[in-house]
């Protein structure tokens, strides 16, 4: 089987990354809360779609962008679970740079996106109004330092199990994203009142330079926590599920019967 060159799984991952934060961080600023004018009641009614709208969001964004670049670059969109595969030895480490480097510049320009479109309406402040996460006074819930990295890194780590799972030559064929998509659902179900979520460095880096009030300064945290997650999936999964798939050849390299003229 020919592996794809580089430079097209790094398009694949910067695609995907884009995307899901455009689509994730875009329905928590753009539509999570919306009030449409009502003639009967004589004030603004919420339409907006709340916490499970945003949840959804990021969850369909994973999945649909999973079905059409994951054959490609294996639609990873997050530096964790690209180390969490890699501790796994089921992702080369030469390709952890670049693969990392497209996900979080992909991300900002999405962040970009948002804080441009956003900014479209007058009057509006983008300061603390992105989607950063954030603990302490910037937790949607006012959860503090230890919770958040908590909840991090747990999340993590059972979203890299899924991950990991689903995508098993054992697994159902197919339906890895679905299994993928509905487990980034559920982690945001949990975690948007703790720290507005994150499972994803390079989502919670997309956002924070825009959104200033003290992101960048807690930024740290939501790449220790989801790294260190994805780490400890990574290194124990075949421990867990008794899948050891640590000593398959992994290194890309094209098999020299794809390089043979057809007949």
């Amino acid at each position: 089987m020919r592996t794809p060159a580089l430079t097209s799984r790094l398009a694949a991952e910067a695609l995907g990354t884009f995307f899901l934060v455009f689509i994730g961080c875009g329905s928590a600023v753009f539509a999570a809360k919306f009030l449409a004018p009502s003639v009967v009641a004589g004030q603004g009614i919420q339409v907006g779609i709340g916490f499970l709208g945003i949840a959804l969001a990021f969850g369909l964004s994973v999945m649909t962008m999973a079905y059409a670049v994951g054959h490609v670059s294996g639609a990873h969109f997050n530096p964790a679970v690209t180390i969490g595969v890699a501790v796994a030895k089921r992702f080369p480490w030469r390709d952890v740079p670049g693969y990392v480097v497209a996900q979080v510049v992909a991300g900002l320009l999405a962040g970009l996106a948002v804080w441009r479109i956003a900014s479209g309406v007058k009057g509006f402040d983008a300061t603390g109004n992105l989607a950063a996460n954030g603990y302490g006074a910037h937790s949607p819930g006012g959860y503090g330092l230890v919770a958040v990295l908590c909840a991090e890194a747990i999340l993590t780590a059972f979203f890299v199990y899924v991950i990991l799972g689903a995508t098993d030559d054992r697994a159902p064929t197919g339906f890895a994203p679905i299994a993928i998509g509905l487990a980034l659902t559920l982690c945001h179900l949990v975690a948007i009142p703790i720290s507005n979520t994150s499972v994803n460095p390079a989502r919670s880096t997309a956002v924070a330079f825009f959104n200033g009030n003290g992101a960048t300064g807690q930024l740290w945290a939501f790449w220790v926590a989801p790294l260190l997650g994805g780490a400890i999936a990574g290194a124990t999964y075949h421990l867990v599920t008794g899948i050891d798939r640590r000593d398959e050849d992994i290194t890309g390299m094209v098999d020299p019967e794809d390089l043979r003229p057809a007949p």
